[in-house]
């Protein structure tokens, strides 16, 4: 049901989920960009809609609450092993739809890839999802092409208009709550793009061939593998497992699972010594047709949600929209040397 509220009533909402969820939305952190006075638009946890950050898009995506870059799964003696606690409260994540349709690529990967992944599962089932519409596309969004720029697949829906707020709300429980407060029922249908100023063309009958490209080697000189790309995609999924120790026996301890990337040095690394990613430009191949090939063989659909996080973080104006619209030549030159 659609509801219109002044801001002082939802926020009296956010004051009751609150004491149920830990609620994340994008919002402006000041002075937290990557250079000296710069302020960063990440994810954090929200008390009022004036915190939210409606008409600029985060600069990180909200799967820090799903995917903690650093999370302890459990601590252990000689002789006893102890999961770590789970928060008592649950969460909402207020997200845009292309970010929404990367909550489906993260379930696919975490619980309908062979066992579930339990520390996922755990925390992914204390999860409601609150779309924010899109007015308009931003700077490096190719989320129409993807097929990502719209959905129904939200326990509610929110917008600012004219200074006022108004959901869609497919959540039973937060029926009464949002009753109590509203001003108006009102029908409100999500907004969504139709039209992006980034294209992209992922060409059909695409193979494995397309590894040979020469494209691939221009990266090897301007990548500097710095990672960027992967933390702020919300569809990366890589990580690492530590073991940190508390006493110099090493009988004490925790084993965190840590977010790693696929473009840094060491990932690959394997006992002995060897290496199967060294080169730069190999990695970003890996990373390209991870995206938009196999995990589409294996799946039905593309990795990529079309976001354009990756392009808009990268020091070196690295795009991998481009990428992605150099695979269509790159595989017609593939064809033409490999039938000489």
């Amino acid at each position: 049901m659609g509801y219109c509220l002044e801001k002082a009533g939802f926020n009296q909402v956010l004051q009751e989920l609150s004491q149920e969820y830990v609620v994340y939305a994008p919002k402006l952190f000041k002075n937290g960009g990557g250079f000296s006075d710069t302020d960063r638009i990440r994810y954090g946890e929200i008390h009022t809609v004036e915190e939210i950050i409606f008409d600029r898009k985060s600069e990180y995506s909200f799967k820090e609450a799903l995917l903690p870059l650093s999370q302890t799964l459990f601590f252990f003696t000689e002789a006893v092993v102890k999961e770590a606690d789970l928060s008592q409260k649950g969460a909402v994540i207020l997200l845009r739809s292309c970010d929404l349709h990367a909550v489906k690529r993260l379930d696919t990967i975490y619980l309908k890839n062979g066992s579930e992944d339990y520390y996922y599962k755990r925390l992914r089932d204390k999860v409601k999802f609150i779309l924010i519409g899109c007015q308009h596309s931003f700077e490096n969004c190719f989320c129409v092409d993807m097929g990502t720029n719209q959905t129904d697949a939200y326990d509610a829906y929110l917008e600012m208009k004219n200074g006022k707020v108004y959901m869609d709300n497919h959540n039973e429980a937060w029926e009464a709550a949002l009753a109590a407060h509203s001003t108006e029922v009102t029908a409100v249908i999500p907004a969504y793009v139709t039209e992006t100023e980034t294209r992209v063309h992922i060409p059909g009958g695409i193979t494995l061939d397309v590894m040979q490209a020469k494209m691939w080697d221009e990266y090897d000189s301007r990548c500097i593998n710095c990672g960027r790309c992967n933390f702020v995609c919300p569809t990366c999924t890589c990580f690492t497992m530590q073991d940190i120790f508390y006493t110099d026996n090493g009988k004490i301890g925790e084993r965190r699972r840590v977010a790693a990337s696929c473009m840094v040095d060491g990932f690959t690394e394997v006992a002995g010594g060897g290496c199967y990613r060294k080169k730069n430009g190999q990695r970003m191949r890996f990373k390209v047709l991870h995206k938009v090939y196999d995990y589409k063989k294996r799946n039905g659909y593309h990795m990529c949600v079309g976001c354009g996080r990756c392009d808009d973080i990268c020091p070196e104006y690295i795009s991998f929209s481009n990428s992605i619209n150099k695979l269509a030549e790159a595989s017609k030159a593939v064809a033409t040397n490999v039938g000489k």
